[in-house]
């Protein structure tokens, strides 16, 4: 790879891996479907024709297409996320779900669930509403108390309030789960994370929420680069540093409010797969924040489909396998920061 950017052929070839693991995903289930019928179901579908494989036409383009088109606009919205959130706050453990931005946002879409608040034309509109209110006032107000408490801002003063933050959004989401009533089944199953009964609407959604919000931080991608380095170099290079920090932050809480909407909490997304794209294409915000996206797209289609299969017909919670691996990422992670800071 080029060190200027990410090229197109790097694009072509991840873009080729993310479509054969979307079709594999759309294969693969509780029902396999050979190769050669979903080609000819989605054949099909394009041209009218009829196909002898018209059987699985329902459980593909009703359920599994937009499920998995789902899971990987989720995927490269929380990891683009990630990415942007560890190169503004020079932070390798920042992540929605480290910082109490994800507890934030299913508190608030927990809220929108339970007492159902609705925004009269605008279907999920008063859920995502929620959840990206509450992620974007969390999220301030998690950096200011930590700014409060530590003027320098520092990994563990961020990491410790975050986590403080997230117990206390996670007792509230119990509390609002004792007085949800008849709707307390749909709460609770969403907060475990999970993307099934994903529909097209939830893909029109999360696909105009990448659309404008991703073009927003891939545009920041030399700010991103200058903050890197200290914001006081961003400063001197010619950076607008509030207006940069506001419009990352807004944008960022806009994806994870969006994705926890649909998704619930679907933990450590942000933490790996930048990490992962790290390791692979270097720093540059250039490379990494692209990279990050296809990661994060792959890295939870992939989790998904052991969910959907690893105890077929039973079916697991996307966010138990991502918490399991994260969980292990982010010790790992935590060992080796804090042995390079020594």
């Amino acid at each position: 790879m080029r060190k200027k950017g990410f090229t197109l052929t790097s694009h072509l070839v991840c873009l080729l891996i993310l479509l054969a693991v979307l079709l594999m995903c759309v294969c693969l289930g509780s029902v396999s479907i050979p190769l050669r019928d979903t080609l000819a179901v989605f054949r099909s579908a394009l041209t009218g024709e009829a196909t002898e494989a018209s059987t699985y036409r329902s459980i593909l383009l009703s359920i599994r297409l937009p499920r998995v088109l789902c899971v990987a606009l989720c995927g490269a919205s929380l990891s683009l996320s990630g990415a942007a959130m560890q190169g503004l706050l020079r932070n390798p453990l920042a992540d929605g779900s480290t910082l109490g931005v994800s507890s934030g946002a299913s508190l608030g879409a927990a809220l929108a669930l339970a007492f159902g608040v609705t925004v009269p034309g605008l279907p999920y509109a008063g859920t995502t509403g929620m959840a990206m209110l509450f992620a974007f006032g969390s999220l301030m107000l998690i950096l200011s108390l930590a700014y409060t408490l530590d003027r320098s801002l520092s990994t563990h003063s961020i990491i410790l309030i975050g986590v403080i933050f997230s117990m206390l959004a996670t007792s509230l989401i119990s509390l609002v789960v004792s007085f949800s009533g008849d709707k307390i089944k749909s709460v609770m199953f969403w907060t475990m994370g999970s993307l099934a009964g994903s529909n097209y609407t939830h893909v029109l959604l999360m696909a105009v929420a990448l659309l404008v919000c991703g073009t927003v931080l891939l545009r920041l991608q030399e700010e991103l680069n200058a903050f890197a380095v200290g914001e006081e170099n961003a400063l001197q290079v010619g950076v607008a540093v509030k207006k940069v920090k506001l419009t990352v932050l807004i944008a960022v809480s806009v994806l994870i409010g969006v994705c926890v909407s649909v998704g619930g909490t679907i933990a450590f997304i942000g933490l790996v797969t930048p990490h992962a794209a790290r390791m692979l294409v270097g720093p540059n915000h250039r490379r990494l924040l692209p990279a990050s996206m296809y990661f994060g797209a792959i890295f939870l289609l992939l989790a998904d489909l052991i969910a959907r299969t690893l105890l077929r017909p039973i079916e697991l919670s996307v966010g138990v396998v991502t918490s399991l691996v994260g969980a292990a990422a982010f010790v790992l992670i935590f060992y080796h920061t804090r042995k390079g800071a020594k």
